[in-house]
């Protein structure tokens, strides 16, 4: 089994070490951050060890969506009569391990440079520790430093780490981490997942797709923190794939001459490969935290224009404030924090009541997340149990997704689940889950209702067009009862 590696990465020291703001980081929260500053006017550095882009370009969103992909189109035509009579093969591994590559650029970041150049903003390689307040020392590969100074602030971009459950020998024995899951050349012929979560389930996906034996090892079953149908649904459908889904916890991993062997309940799993997918630590160890009076190692504490607790030039956005471990929720911390930074500078108003400019208000009980398994979870804002644990007088709407003309022209015999929940005392929409297939392009509706708290009598005037999949709002709304006259 071999992965791809970064390309070697030639050091250039920049010729300034002076900015406005010194970003420690450069994948897409970074970069996000980074456009704002310059756009609003004033200069800012990028610091990056591996790859410009970061996780998500590299080693998470992009290539783990690219190889699940190809499998979800191709059961996609085969749910359709008339299509599912001219599919004649399976899917072609090698052309999606290269189309995967593809999106990767083989982990190459050159065009990713080339965009922080035309967007005027700087960049130095390598490992960036906080040495003093608005001080950031930068160690390249060849050991040289090169120490950058900050005018105005720092703002930590690290993200995470994959985190390593206490499970003897699993350290010693080496296994994949997502980093190997999604850049692998090869399908292995088996492969175990620990963890149940969004990685387990989509990786899962992704390899039953493309042959491989899989099976998940999963304590308390899939997709906790989600409703819990969609964790049911989920799990019957990978099992009509050929996942093989334990609720059991490994005691024991050890490496064999033919890959892994697992101890789980007194029994042995034997896998060609161990994906460990439980869930992430921040990146925060060896990057100065002690000179802002912080732990190394801990999740940065924000506010909500994301400046670190305590301090007055120290912000952190993305994965390592432990806000909301997504993409996109990190991209839009992004942009609130380069735009409140620039706001301070500048001696501007800063707009931080809820929902201003200079906020992310939406980390809060707003957040989107899909999950690309099969079938898509789309979900945005509150489960009903949180909601209730929360305070909410809530009522919870539910209706059958294969019950909308939409969904029927979309897929033969079609299922799925929506369920929405609604705040009783205010008439809003405070959640929404959708489980099924193509869910993931539903869910931007919701999150609108959500943010801009629309009412439901106000929701009645937003036509769904026929025969959408969007027919479901109208369904959920019918199924909550009419406004009186």
């Amino acid at each position: 089994m071999t992965t791809i590696e970064p390309q070697e990465l030639t050091v250039t020291p920049h010729p300034e070490t002076h900015f406005d703001v010194v970003i420690i980081g450069a994948g897409s929260v970074a970069e996000n951050v980074a456009d704002r500053i310059v756009q609003g006017g004033l200069s800012a550095v990028v610091i990056e060890s591996e790859l410009v882009g970061g996780e998500c370009s590299y080693w998470a969103c992009m290539p783990s969506k690219t190889l699940i992909r190809s499998g979800m189109a191709l059961r996609a035509a085969k749910r359709v009569a008339g299509a599912k009579e001219a599919v004649t093969g399976e899917l072609d591994v090698a052309a999606v391990l290269a189309r995967r590559n593809s999106f990767t650029h083989d982990w190459d970041d050159e065009s990713q440079v080339g965009w922080l150049e035309h967007a005027g903003i700087a960049l130095v390689r390598g490992h960036g520790r906080l040495t003093a307040a608005r001080e950031v020392t930068v160690t390249a590969t060849d050991g040289s430093t090169t120490v950058l100074t900050a005018g105005h602030a720092v703002v930590v971009c690290t993200g995470s780490d994959p985190l390593l459950p206490d499970i003897e020998g699993l350290r010693e024995a080496g296994p994949w981490t997502p980093r190997e899951a999604t850049s692998a050349q090869e399908a292995p012929a088996s492969l175990a997942i620990i963890g149940g979560g969004v990685v387990a389930v989509e990786m899962a996906t992704a390899y039953v797709s493309l042959g491989t034996t899989v099976t998940i090892l999963a304590r308390s079953g899939l997709l906790q923190g989600q409703e819990d149908f969609a964790g049911d649904l989920v799990a019957a459908s990978l099992r009509e794939l050929g996942v093989d889904i334990r609720t059991a916890a490994p005691t024991r991993v050890e490496s064999t001459t033919d890959g892994f062997a697992i101890t789980i309940d007194g029994e042995t799993l034997r896998a060609e490969k161990l994906l460990v997918a439980t869930g992430r630590v921040p990146r925060s160890s060896d990057i100065g935290m002690e000179i802002a009076g912080l732990t190394a190692g801990d999740w940065i504490e924000v506010d909500d224009t994301l400046k670190v607790v305590g301090s007055d030039w120290l912000y952190a956005a993305g994965d390592v404030n432990h806000r909301a471990l997504l993409t996109h929720q990190g991209k839009y911390q992004a942009r609130a924090v380069g735009d409140v930074i620039v706001a301070r500078a500048l001696g501007k108003p800063v707009d931080d009541a809820p929902w201003g400019a200079h906020v992310a208000t939406a980390d809060h009980e707003a957040v989107p997340q899909v999950t690309f398994s099969e079938p898509e979870v789309a979900s945005v804002g509150l489960t009903s149990s949180a909601a209730r644990k929360a305070g909410y007088d809530i009522r919870v709407i539910d209706y059958k997704l294969g019950n909308v003309a939409g969904a029927s022209l979309l897929a033969d015999g079609y299922e799925g689940q929506a369920r929405m929940v609604v705040d009783e005392k205010r008439k809003v929409i405070i959640g929404v889950t959708f489980v099924g297939q193509d869910v993931s392009e539903l869910i931007q509706a919701a999150t609108i209702a959500i943010v801009g708290e629309v009412p439901i009598d106000r929701l009645w005037h937003a036509v769904p067009a026929y025969p959408t999949m969007n027919e479901i709002w109208l369904r959920l709304l019918e199924t909550y009862g009419r406004p009186e006259a």
